[in-house]
Order: C-alpha cells, then structure tokens, then sequence
C-alpha cells in the first residue's frame, strides 16, 4: 500500500507582475507600504534585469523536480509524494499550501526552503510559519533545516568554479579571488542568538576551495537591507574594492552560495553592482550559473530530505 506524504516547498516569493510589486513590497516590510522613493527604486531594480524576476517560474521548476526525483527514487517505492509550493510574501501562501494539504487529507508532510544554509530568522522563521499551521491542522512536519553540507551542493559549485577557472590562465590564478556570499541579516540579532548562519556560509567556502585549483577565498554579504542598523558585513562591493587595492587582484569570482536561482539579487546586486565595481578596479568580473534544476543541486536535496525522512 502506498502511503500518500506531502511535500512542501518554501521559498521566498516574487512578483508575477508589475501590479504585484507594491503588496509585495508591503509584506515584506510587515504589512507597512513602501516610501514611493522605495517603491520606485525597487522597481528601477527590476526593470534593470528585463521588467521582473525569473525567480516564480525557476521556484516552479525546482519543486516540480525535487517530487519528481523523490517519486522515482527506489528508496521511496511505498510513498508517493505531493507536491505542495507555498511563498512567504506572495500567494500561495506557506499557510495556503498548508490549508490546501488538509483538503487533500495529508497527515504528513515533509517541508524544505530553498535556501541552503539555516538561520533561525531565514528558515527558521517559514518553518514555524508552516508549524503554526499545520498543528491547527494535525499534520506533522519533518523540517530539512538546511543542505549546505551534502557533497553534491559542495560538487555542484566546485564544478562551476572550475569550468571558469579554466578560462582563466593559470598565470593569473594569484590574482584571482572567489567571493563567496550569500544575503546579509541584521547583525545584533544574529550575533545576540549566536545564530550558525555566518558559520555555515564559511564552512562552505571552505568546503568548496578545497576542491579547486583555487586557494585565495574570503567571504562576502550582499543585498543587505536599509533598516537604519547594522548588517552582517563585509559588503561584496566594499570587499572587492579593498581586495583590488590591496591585493592587486585581477579576477573575482562571485559565488552568491546563498542562493539558489537567477533572481534580483543576483541579476541586479551581482551581476550588475558588482560588475560595475570591477570596471571601476580594472578587474574581471566571473559569476558561474545559479543550481536552478542541475541534477547535482536536487540530488543534494533529496538526499537531504531522505536523512530527515528517515530518521523520523
């Protein structure tokens, strides 16, 4: 007998169109609306990378994949997984997806974000969203709290950095630098909670060196917010400046590990800001492909799905 489980993929959210950037916008800030100055910036942003981002549809693909590989493993042949998307500011809700496994009368359900390191104000905070709402609903959760150290993540990025690397003269390799980076977050909370979010991302840049050519690596913060406080920095602009001076640097290589797709800010915060910030030291500018649906990145998740899985 097949056991039915559901399987709830949690992103972040983008606007379908341009009318949804302002609600959007508002939910981001916790229900307050954007400044017009605000609003008009972050549309200018979007507009710099073709009118809206890519991320919707790249959320669809990921989660149609990771089920589709799950359903077609032979480890799962008594479980037939469904598939459940749910946003954390814009529709489908997590709560929504949640609602609509109730109606399919889901019991279980195991729930990943697509992010791959974990902090308690990142996943943590879809996780507990998802919880509220499935314990209203007795439906249990098995959470994949985070992916970064399965060897097919760290394979994946080794891979994209060397296919760059070899268009670079092994001449210069002293003269390039990996950036690794992935979003900032507002730095007292996160150093007040002793949050592993800033450990994780230099575990990974570690991790992925090691299985290079390449042996110059540091770590980077981008896409920081504007709350009027401080956040988790160096910022990858300010970094690369520094670098360039001091160290005479020829070529970075941006590897925004904190992310999963093309999306803002990446297309905007790294290919646009930090390509601009090269132009400006002399540099060369290299940013490898986002996972998006390479086998390597699902497999790394439904590996990870099956060690929490499994344990429950």
């Amino acid at each position: 007998m097949t056991t039915k489980v559901g399987l709830l993929v949690m992103a972040y959210g983008t606007p379908y169109k341009k009318s949804d950037i302002e609600p959007y916008y508002t939910d981001i800030r916790g229900g307050r609306k954007p400044s017009r100055e605000a609003l008009d910036d972050l549309v200018r942003r979007y507009e710099a990378i073709g009118g809206l981002s890519p991320l919707a549809g790249t959320t669809e693909r990921q989660a149609e994949a990771l089920v589709d590989r799950l359903n077609h493993s032979a480890y799962y042949q008594d479980v037939e997984f469904k598939l459940y998307i749910g946003l954390k500011h814009i529709h489908p809700f997590i709560e929504d997806a949640i609602e609509e496994m109730h109606k399919d009368g889901i019991t279980e359900a195991v729930t990943v974000v697509l992010a791959p390191h974990y902090s308690q104000f990142s996943i943590g905070s879809y996780n507990k969203r998802a919880k509220q709402k499935a314990d209203e609903l007795n439906i249990v959760l098995h959470h994949v709290n985070h992916y970064y150290k399965q060897p097919k993540f760290i394979e994946y990025w080794s891979m994209r950095i060397t296919e760059v690397l070899n268009h670079i003269p092994k001449s210069e390799y002293d003269k390039t630098m990996l950036i690794v980076s992935a979003h900032s977050l507002p730095m007292k909370p996160v150093l007040d909670s002793n949050d592993p979010y800033p450990s994780q991302i230099s575990e990974t840049a570690r991790s992925i060196v090691e299985h290079t050519s390449l042996r110059q690596v540091t770590v980077g913060w981008q896409s920081a917010g504007n709350t009027g406080t401080p956040w988790i920095g160096p910022d990858v602009q300010d970094l690369t400046r520094e670098l360039a001076e001091k160290g005479n640097f020829k070529h970075f290589i941006y590897t925004p590990v904190g992310f999963v797709a093309e999306h803002l800010e990446v297309l905007y915060d790294n290919d646009y800001e930090c390509k601009v910030v090269c132009d400006e030291v002399g540099a060369a500018y290299h940013r490898p492909p986002m996972p998006d649906t390479h086998p390597l990145f699902i497999d790394a998740i439904v590996e990870e799905i099956t060690t929490v899985y499994k344990k429950a």
